[in-house]
């Protein structure tokens, strides 16, 4: 089995330079490369045969390498790249898709802000259990209005590349799923922004025009997003290897680690600590890159 490093750029572009360093390190580690760069588009994203694949401490080694330029990178095998583009995509929403967590920003505009964003920030970092963390957290939010979804909601953007990627995706027949620990009042406008053909979220209680401070169960936690990566894939009738996932946090571990292609995107430290493969700089289009595929702008 033969593996692929590709190199994609951020804001400065890649260069001769970058690749005969690269390459010289990957000689050096035994790794390759075979044969020349096979450029995805021209100073943007390109190729590396290697013969053997890079342990985490070459990982290292080769991000410390081109940090400074903000070049990401990705591992994957020649027999990924010869199966295609990925059938299915499945996506976290919060800090992935869309910048920040919409439970910390109606907590902002309840006035508990930071007391929520701190029990978000552990359980992102995998130091508490999702489920008790969601259930503490919109408990703090019982007797608000409901219209402050709203407010949150016609703030909330789209990171960059979020539509490209989906869109590209489709386009090139895979169905897209977003899948979030969040809250279905957000997935629904969110999938529908960004172009997703189902979603998937939490349900947060509201009567008489208030939040009642409960979520109806079950918790879509970690376990659920692994479970629905599964079973679209079931309905397909594709193999695990024909997917990829995305996410930030140590809630979509799971689903990164069973996914054909498991991509951290701005990932906590768990998931840095855990995946190959992460985007650290660029935008969410270096998710195609990372399987072959041009985005379609």
């Amino acid at each position: 089995m033969g593996f692929i490093l590709t190199l994609v750029a951020s804001r400065k572009p890649l260069s001769a330079g970058h690749l005969a360093g690269i390459g010289r390190y990957c000689d050096l580690q035994g790794l390759g490369p075979q044969g020349d760069p096979v450029w995805q588009v021209p100073h943007k994203a390109v190729d590396l045969l290697l013969i053997n694949k890079p342990d985490k401490e070459q990982l290292i080694a080769l991000r410390d390498a081109l940090v400074a330029d903000r070049i990401d990178l990705f591992v994957t095998t020649t027999a990924q790249r010869k199966r295609g583009p990925k059938k299915l995509l499945v996506a976290d929403m919060d800090a992935t898709i869309v910048a920040g967590e919409t439970l910390d920003d109606i907590a902002e505009q309840a006035g508990i802000g930071e007391k929520v964003a701190a029990i978000t920030g552990r359980a992102m970092r995998g130091e508490m259990d999702f489920a008790a963390a969601l259930r503490e957290r919109v408990s703090l939010l019982a007797g608000q209005k409901a219209t402050l979804l709203e407010s949150v909601l016609a703030a909330s953007h789209l990171n960059e590349g979020a539509e490209t990627l989906v869109t590209t995706m489709r386009k090139a027949g895979a169905l897209c799923v977003l899948v979030s620990g969040g809250f279905t009042f957000f997935t629904e406008a969110i999938a529908a922004r960004a172009g997703f053909n189902h979603h998937h979220g939490n349900v947060l209680g509201i009567k008489d025009g208030a939040l009642t401070g409960s979520v109806d169960s079950p918790i879509l936690d970690k376990d659920s997003k692994r479970a629905f990566l599964r079973q679209y894939t079931c309905d397909l009738e594709i193999d695990l290897a024909d997917t990829l996932a995305i996410g930030d946090g140590a809630n979509d571990l799971p689903m990164l680690e069973a996914a054909g292609i498991g991509i951290g995107y701005r990932p906590k430290p768990l998931l840095m600590e855990s995946l190959d493969n992460v985007i650290l700089y660029g935008d969410l289009t270096a998710a195609l890159y990372a399987q072959g595929l041009k985005p379609i702008l």
